[in-house]
């Protein structure tokens, strides 16, 4: 008798935890609700010359232009869609047109903004690559910057920087004055609206501020009042990574897309995760490898007006170009 107490107790407990990981899997793990991408091609190699890299970061699309933030060669590089060079510009150093690190960057108004992470500035250039002109300087302060990240610029020319090593993102107009911040200086946190290494910065139609907050292993949104919205990433978004949909190891840039669809880097999981702008899984891109179709820690990604999708794949020095599959 108490053989078969303790069995059915036994059996009980199986029961039990078999239906508890059935219901975190499907609460936690969700199953992709949109078409993949196919891999289109891949151009680059490690090196200096014209279309080499030396570990690219950031990436951005015109209509026809592709420019890539090749960040140890401290330049940016110009292709057409097929992966043709078309020019190249920016020098190594600290003066005012000269570039360090050059990190994530967008295109706004006829104008390329970079992030250059060992200059602690946002450098504005014409899409030809004429300087134009610095935003910010070194520290903690309203409107500097201590590593910036990756930057996105609104309408009305105000740029939102993710100030890297100052755990907060800033708002400043466009004459580089401090209008707000998210996030308090100097402080790690895991709450919403804290940051742990802010990586890139991304703004909605809408004027909605994403974030990708990097190593909390997440995203998160605020509404264009500055109020937070919502975070994705893991059980509840509080700093739980992992390899299943949805999660993240290591959130590295953010681009939004047409209809609004959120592209995020996950660095160490070897893809792109594409999302709903509430935070809704839809579908990976890639997998771990140096093939065709493989990333080595992609690290940045644009999206083309025709939906065209190109990879800053860091580990292997290259950019890739997938399209959807429907």
């Amino acid at each position: 008798m108490v053989y078969r107490t303790a069995a059915r107790v036994m059996a009980s407990v199986v029961v039990f935890l078999t239906v508890a990981i059935a219901l975190g899997w499907f609460a936690f793990i969700p199953s992709p609700q949109a078409p993949g991408y196919q891999f289109v091609s891949a151009w680059g190699k490690k090196g200096e010359g014209p279309g080499s890299f030396n570990d690219p970061i950031g990436i951005a699309v015109t209509e026809d232009e592709v420019f890539v933030a090749d960040s140890r060669n401290s330049r940016i590089q110009v292709f057409d869609f097929n992966g043709n060079f078309r020019r190249a510009f920016g020098t190594r150093g600290k003066n005012p047109g000269q570039l360090g690190r050059p990190m994530n960057i967008a295109i706004a108004g006829g104008e390329l903004y970079v992030a250059d992470y060992w200059n602690d500035r946002i450098e504005v250039f014409g899409l030809d690559g004429t300087y134009q002109r610095s935003i910010g300087r070194a520290g903690d302060g309203p409107g500097e910057f201590n590593a910036p990240g990756g930057v996105a610029v609104a309408q009305n020319g105000d740029l939102f920087v993710a100030d890297f090593y100052n755990q907060r993102v800033q708002q400043l107009n466009a004459d580089g004055i401090f209008v707000r911040q998210w996030g308090r200086t100097g402080e790690i946190g895991w709450r919403a609206g804290a940051f742990n290494y802010p990586t890139d910065v991304a703004l909605g139609k809408d004027g909605a501020l994403y974030v990708a907050d990097g190593y909390n292993d997440r995203v998160q949104v605020f509404r264009p009042d500055g109020a937070f919205s919502h975070k994705w990433g893991g059980p509840f978004a509080v700093n739980i990574n992992g390899p299943f949909n949805g999660w993240f190891r290591t959130v590295s840039s953010i681009v939004i897309g047409k209809g609004e669809k959120v592209f995020a880097a996950d660095f160490y999981n070897h893809r792109i995760q594409v999302f709903k702008s509430d935070g809704s899984f839809l579908t990976a891109i890639g997998s771990e490898g140096a093939g065709p179709g493989q990333f080595t820690y992609p690290i940045g990604a644009a999206v083309a007006d025709d939906g065209a999708v190109f990879v800053v794949d860091f580990g292997n020095n290259r950019i890739q170009k997938w399209k959807t599959s429907d």
